[in-house]
């Protein structure tokens, strides 16, 4: 799924231009960008959170020449689904378990 498809998606649930989709959707990913520049924690109950983990500065190796390479430290987004959310993408593994 694209962002052009889930603005349509949005546009189909009421009366809203297509416009009005885009901003709604350029404002949920706006804010969920601003949050995690300001360093804090998006959770959204019965999706998932949203964090930022520390990636400290380690030797990697260019693949291509074998040549050690400097790799900085970095702050990377981190994604981490919620239970219900992987119980409905696996239903097969929450029936295990139930």
């Amino acid at each position: 799924m694209t962002k052009a498809d889930l603005v349509e998606k949005v546009t189909a649930l009421g009366d809203l231009t297509r416009r009005d989709g885009e901003v709604i959707v350029e404002t949920i990913f706006g804010s969920v960008i601003g949050a995690l520049q300001g360093g804090d924690k998006i959770e959204i109950r019965g999706f998932g959170s949203f964090r930022i983990r520390q990636r400290n500065s380690r030797i990697g190796r260019n693949p291509k020449t074998g040549d050690r390479v400097e790799v900085p430290a970095k702050r990377v987004p981190y994604f981490k689904p919620s239970k219900e959310l992987r119980d409905l993408v696996n239903p097969d593994e929450a029936a295990k378990t139930a």
